[in-house]
């Protein structure tokens, strides 16, 4: 997982990366990661790379958010 976050590292120093992080649930566990990307092929081929998708330990699901509310 270390890799794994590592490897997302650079969305977040570039500002891309709203928020990314383990989620809590009782039924197994996963993480949420929400990006701001203008180019949804560019995401998927960067999530592709993920060395927790390439080493089969996870998978990625990407879905489109066509508008959102932030707290000011």
């Amino acid at each position: 997982m270390g890799r794994h976050a590592a490897y997302w590292q650079p969305m977040v120093e570039a500002g891309r990366m709203v928020v990314f992080g383990p989620v809590l649930d009782d039924t197994g566990s996963w993480g949420l990661g929400v990006v701001e990307a203008d180019d949804e092929e560019e995401l998927r081929g960067f999530a592709a790379g993920d060395p927790a998708v390439t080493t089969g330990t996870a998978h990625v699901e990407i879905g489109k958010m066509l508008a959102g509310f932030v707290r000011p």
